[in-house]
Order: C-alpha cells, then sequence, then structure tokens
C-alpha cells in the first residue's frame, strides 16, 4: 500500500477522533496545551494502536468482529453525547462532572473512535508479502495512522475551545449532538452495505 493511500486512509479514520476533540474542547474552554496533548495522544495511541492488534488477530477473528463493530461504537459515542447533552442543561457546576480528561471518559471516547481502525488492520493481514518486509507494512499504519489522528486532535481541541468560549451551552450540546451523529453513521454505514 502507497504512502498516499496510507494517509488517506488516516485522515479517514482521524475525522471521529477531530469530532470528539472538538467536543473535548468545548467540554474544557479554559484547557491547557499540555491536557490537550494527553487528550490528543490518548486519541492517537488507540487510532494507531487498533491497526497493529486488528493485523495480530488476522482473518481468524474477522468474521466474529465485524457484526457487531459498528455497535460498540454506536453505543459508546451515543452514551458519551447522551451525558454531554445532559450536562448541559446543568447549572455549571454539576456539568463539570462530564471531563473529558477523566481517565474512563477518555479510554471509552478513544477506544469508541478507533474500532473502524481494528478493521483497517485486520484488511492488513490480507496483504501478502515477503517475510522481511511485513514488520514495516505494518508499522508505517500504524505511525501514519497516529500521526494524522494526532494532528487532528489537537486541532480539534483548539477549534473546540475558541468556539466554545464564544458560544458556551449550545455549543456542549452541540459536541453531544456530533457524538451521536458520529454513532449514527458508524452504524448506519454498516448497516446500509
Amino acid at each position: 500500500m502507497d504512502f498516499f493511500s496510507l494517509f488517506l486512509i488516516a485522515f479517514g479514520l482521524s475525522m471521529d477522533s477531530f469530532a470528539v476533540s472538538v467536543s473535548s474542547g468545548l467540554m474544557l474552554p479554559g484547557i491547557r496545551f499540555n491536557k490537550a496533548l494527553i487528550i490528543a495522544f490518548s486519541l492517537a495511541f488507540f487510532q494507531g494502536l487498533m491497526p497493529f492488534l486488528g493485523w495480530m488477530m488476522g482473518i481468524g477473528l474477522q468474521e466474529y468482529l465485524k457484526p457487531i463493530d459498528h455497535w460498540v461504537a454506536f453505543i459508546l459515542l451515543a452514551f458519551l453525547g447522551i451525558k454531554m447533552i445532559y450536562e448541559s442543561t446543568k447549572h455549571k457546576d454539576a456539568r463539570t462532572t462530564f471531563n473529558p480528561l477523566n481517565p474512563t471518559v477518555l479510554i471509552t471516547m478513544s477506544v469508541a473512535t478507533s474500532i473502524d481502525a481494528l478493521i483497517v488492520g485486520m484488511s492488513l493481514s490480507f496483504i501478502s508479502m515477503p517475510e522481511t518486509l511485513l514488520w514495516i507494512a505494518v508499522l508505517m499504519p500504524v505511525l501514519i495512522i497516529g500521526s494524522v489522528t494526532f494532528v487532528m486532535s489537537m486541532l480539534g481541541i483548539l477549534f473546540g475551545k475558541k468556539v466554545g468560549n464564544r458560544f458556551g451551552k449550545r455549543m456542549e450540546m452541540l459536541g453531544g449532538v456530533v457524538l451521536i451523529i458520529i454513532g449514527i453513521r458508524i452504524l448506519a454505514e454498516h448497516l446500509l452495505l
């Protein structure tokens, strides 16, 4: 697989992480650079790790995971989106309970946005190549996908932070709606194909 194709795949996979990052920036309008790095790194780490895990799982598990991956992503993103919408209707003090920097929330967001990357990794196991090039063929997508996701996540947090300062609660609600839409899109893509 050539570099340009890998970059396009990475860019496509990073869109969910970008949207989640925008939501995170909306939830934390005063977020500092080092905290934004934590969110971006977590999203990029899981987005880069999943293709490797998918490759390791190989053909044997693909038929078992493929039927439910979209449901898992939908449930996780819908849950986070509904929680964000609910929190946006609360007073300022009550809304701080939903924190994208909370390890449980952060890992849930990271896993939910990287499930498609797991399937991409499984598809890598179908590519036949000499044993000497195999690790390069697996590590290259992992590095590219992780790097692109990191950059897109940082940009998403910055965008969410800037917009959040101007529009407040309505943008938090919009962030929750965006997460739900991403979940529905993932579900619809898989159900319609």
